[in-house]
């Protein structure tokens, strides 16, 4: 019997507290609703942190997209502001008639074309761009109210751009008859100052000129803007990289020597200097001041292929530009196993190479900047139609291209460029230039060749500015687009 009792006492004490049990499950359910409802919190904060980023930072980007059927609303209710150049002409307004009919026009037709763009059949350019500013109204609030219950139409705010008026004349001017492209920057803030393209269009006659400047068969690309867009051959102007990475791989570049007869071969390869100009005996400087192509085929036969591609990798090439214009990418490529023509001509800027102005323009503004790039911009502010400041843009880095070192010793090649080679036109001015010509072929069914000039000047008094030229089907570099740079710096600095 007291066996009997010992087992029940034991399977008594195994049998769980009801209490007990129920405060177990109380506290499990609490941990559970604790965790739920963390995680909600931590959800929600998220989304109010998104919600945030998205209206104060990512909201304009949306609106301004050109396939936001929102901005046909506020087309509706207000009037396109203008668009102004920083010296005040106006490049861009919008004439109403008596009856209400709006008609955007351009004053200056064909000069601003490619950059200012036009806003029938689409949108380019800066009406692109800057299409969420130019609809948006800051007009005093009781105006508004008193517009709106007239069924008036509210007048949106102009765009005051960084474009210098003398120098997209001067530099439209310059170009005449030829196609190409010109890019005017201020190296230390990032300011376009001048955009040409041509073969140009007048915006103006958009709608009436659809068919035409959109036909297939249409040879000349007039839409194009070749300042971002287009795709050259550098020519001589790619010895900047070329330079670079030789100086990289070699500590002793100064006592650098070669001896020009006016070509160089290497097996069945041979590579000439313009017109077959025997340049003697050269050193680095000397062989980048004179475009020596004899010199830099040698030279680029050492150097080694995975480095050089990553230099230019760090210049912008293969990569989207800092622009919010289209920009098409520059390309290079240098595999390990190249053949020795395909080595020569890359060293020297031809071969599968290819660069639009505005990354040269990018390129020589960074150099000019001690290394530093500044992010490249267009509008410099918005204002109502009062002339009342809404928006401010200010300057930013987008980062250091070069090593200071390495600008230094770009500024002193590309001066020495001026100083006595193939840039000395530019000699003798008021301000000092530097820079590097280029004479790049495009065809082999055809003798002529593109023109290149891309350089910076200074002077103490001014912000240095910097320039790319692209003159197409003309020359060499130092007959036909140094002539334009130094219309350009003498422009500016008059």
């Amino acid at each position: 019997m007291r066996l009997k009792a010992g087992k029940t006492d034991k399977t008594e004490k195994r049998q769980p507290d009801s209490k007990t049990q129920t405060s177990k499950n109380s506290r499990k359910n609490n941990r559970e609703f604790t965790v739920i409802t963390y995680a909600v919190l931590v959800l929600f904060v998220c989304m109010m942190g998104y919600f945030a980023y998205f209206q104060f930072v990512k909201s304009e980007d949306f609106i301004n997209s050109p396939y936001n059927k929102r901005q046909d609303l506020f087309a509706r209710k207000v009037t396109r502001g203008e668009i102004i150049s920083a010296d005040g002409h106006i490049l861009a307004e919008t004439i109403t008639d008596t009856d209400g009919t709006e008609t955007r026009y351009y004053p200056y037709a064909n000069m601003f074309a490619h950059v200012v763009g036009f806003s029938t059949n689409g949108k380019s350019g800066l009406e692109s761009i800057a299409n969420f500013n130019l609809l948006r109204s800051h007009t005093m609030t009781l105006e508004k109210v008193v517009n709106e219950l007239q069924g008036e139409k509210n007048i949106g705010d102009n765009v005051v751009t960084t474009l210098n008026y003398d120098l997209q004349d001067t530099a439209y001017e310059a170009l005449g008859k030829y196609d190409g492209a010109i890019v005017v920057m201020e190296p230390s803030t990032g300011k376009i100052l001048a955009m040409v393209s041509k073969p140009d269009y007048d915006p103006n006659n958009i709608a009436e000129d659809w068919d035409e400047l959109t036909a297939e068969d249409s040879e000349s690309s007039v839409l194009l803007n070749r300042a971002t867009q287009g795709l050259y051959p550098p020519g001589s102007v790619f010895k900047i990289f070329t330079t670079l990475e030789y100086v990289h791989e070699n500590s002793d570049y100064e006592d650098y020597s070669f001896d020009c007869n006016g070509k160089f071969t290497e097996g069945d390869s041979v590579i000439h200097c313009y017109k077959n100009k025997r340049h003697g005996q050269e050193d680095l400087i000397g062989s980048f001041a004179d475009s020596c192509n004899s010199s830099f085929a040698s030279l680029g036969l050492t150097l080694n292929p995975d480095s050089f591609t990553e230099l230019c990798d760090s210049l912008l090439f293969n990569t989207s530009l800092p622009l919010r214009f289209e920009s098409s990418k520059s390309s290079f490529s240098l595999d390990a196993d190249a053949d020795v023509s395909t080595v020569l001509e890359t060293s020297i800027g031809q071969g599968k190479t290819l660069v639009t102005p505005m990354h040269m323009a990018l390129v020589v503004s960074a150099i000019a900047n001690d290394g530093v790039l500044m992010n490249p911009y267009l509008i410099d502010h918005t204002e109502n139609y009062n002339g009342i400041v809404v928006d401010a843009y200010e300057p930013t880095e987008y980062g250091t291209l070069l090593s200071a070192e390495d600008a230094s010793l770009m500024q002193t090649f590309m001066r020495e460029v001026v100083e006595d080679g193939t840039g000395e036109r530019l000699l003798g001015q008021s301000y000092a230039a530097s820079g590097k010509t280029g004479t790049a072929e495009f065809s082999t069914s055809s003798k002529a060749s593109h023109a290149w000039f891309v350089g910076y000047a200074h002077r103490e008094d001014k912000e240095d500015i910097a320039v790319a030229v692209i003159v197409e089907d003309s020359g060499s570099g130092s007959e036909y687009a140094v002539p334009i740079a130094k219309k350009i710096f003498d422009a500016y600095y008059q």
